[in-house]
């Protein structure tokens, strides 16, 4: 398409803070700028860290979330500095990744400017909620003032069907568009060397059986699930290396678990990695993606994964499972730890079975976040652009 477009994003998360919606927001403004016009990003401040970026990024005030640790706590509604800088922008679009903090100056945002302004929902938030209050009627209370926000914008996205029920199971009563998201991972021609690379580094034997789990560590991701099904493979004499990547507020819990079960020498927890060349050669170095969340939506790394071939095993049912056929592109197990680990020795017991499905996952999940650009968000983009000026 030849034509220019000014859009700015509102999100709670960016590098480095780097979880699935940060992965969304940074690719949607990366290849606006490349190939469109101005891209912006507008987020929280993030303590003596420098963005390196080929667009924008706008940084306000914000306070440590103690219970959601490493996420900040945007303060900059009436932040005098960011308004400033934000008056001087031409935009196009709003596009609001949350519904929180920067989401509410997205739409005050997008009023002052007279654009229209698109809301992606992205998470169970009632989940998180109640993760947090423990309580069912303060988590639903907060549900509705989401569902709220969203009834403010001239658009709502959300990242699959599933997803789509979910806001709509909290009462929301509007349309809902399916925006897919998208992978940034390419194949280099020195890949093997870049695996040989991860296997010296971290110590991976080159012919192990390796497990990969890449995400926040909190409880909602069932990785203590994993943990136990990782113990139930030991006793099934079953040999593998598990890697987890990512921080989170039970990091520690679960490497306790771990030392409790004695799987120190067979699990490795790397923490976060924000060099996208080193996360792409641990993804590739894979034999299996172990994501049994059902917490998640629309994961950007299960489409990490297929787009470096490895498959993913995923809980049957959830929103996360959307797309993937077992045994073909990818494997489907039951919420439970006994399920996990029985599928896995399946898995594991049917090597080329495993390689096919990956192939597969590479040809039927994998798709680039410069297609779904090009191909959805702009044209969408467009569309909603020409509406509101008609409405208005």
């Amino acid at each position: 398409m030849n034509m220019k477009l000014d859009v700015i994003q509102f999100n709670e998360s960016f590098p480095p803070i780097m979880d699935g919606v940060a992965n969304v927001t940074r690719n949607y403004a990366h290849w606006i700028k490349k190939k469109y016009g101005r891209s912006y990003v507008v987020t929280p401040k993030y303590p003596a860290y420098v963005d390196d970026e080929i667009f924008p990024v706008l940084r306000y005030p914000s306070l440590p979330l103690a219970l959601r640790k490493p996420y900040r706590l945007g303060v900059g509604q009436h932040n005098p500095k960011l308004w400033k800088k934000l008056s001087t922008l031409h935009v196009d679009i709003v596009h609001a990744q949350s519904p929180f903090s920067s989401g509410n100056i997205a739409l005050q945002y997008a009023r002052q400017k007279e654009v229209p302004l698109v809301a992606t929902f992205h998470s169970k938030f009632y989940d998180d909620f109640k993760e947090v209050t423990r309580s069912d009627v303060i988590s639903w209370l907060m549900t509705h003032l989401v569902v709220d926000f969203f009834s403010y914008a001239d658009a709502v996205w959300a990242v699959n069907e599933s997803t789509r029920e979910t806001l709509l199971s909290y009462g929301y009563k509007g349309k809902v568009d399916v925006v897919p998201n998208g992978a940034d991972f390419t194949i280099p021609p020195n890949l093997d060397l870049m695996i040989q690379d991860i296997e010296k580094q971290y110590d991976i034997p080159s012919d192990s059986m390796v497990f990969l789990f890449v995400g926040q560590m909190i409880k909602q991701k069932n990785i203590s699930m994993i943990i136990d099904s990782l113990n139930l493979l030991k006793k099934a004499g079953c040999e593998f290396n598990m890697i987890f990547v990512g921080e989170g507020k039970s990091r520690e819990d679960f490497e306790m678990r771990v030392k409790r079960y004695k799987l120190v020498n067979k699990v490795k927890f790397l923490g976060k990695i924000l060099n996208r060349d080193v996360l792409k050669s641990i993804f590739a170095r894979a034999d299996l993606f172990i994501f049994p969340s059902i917490y998640d939506n629309a994961p950007v790394v299960t489409r990490e994964a297929a787009a470096v071939g490895t498959a993913s095993l995923i809980v049957k049912g959830s929103n996360a499972a959307e797309g993937v056929v077992h045994g073909k592109n990818g494997y489907l197990c039951e919420n439970s730890a006994e399920s996990i680990s029985q599928s896995i020795l399946k898995i594991v017991s049917d090597r080329e079975g495993l390689k096919n499905a990956g192939i597969n996952a590479q040809q039927t999940i994998f798709r680039s976040w410069e297609s779904i650009v090009d191909e959805v968000v702009v044209p969408k983009y467009l569309e909603i652009i020409e509406k509101y000026k008609n409405n208005h």
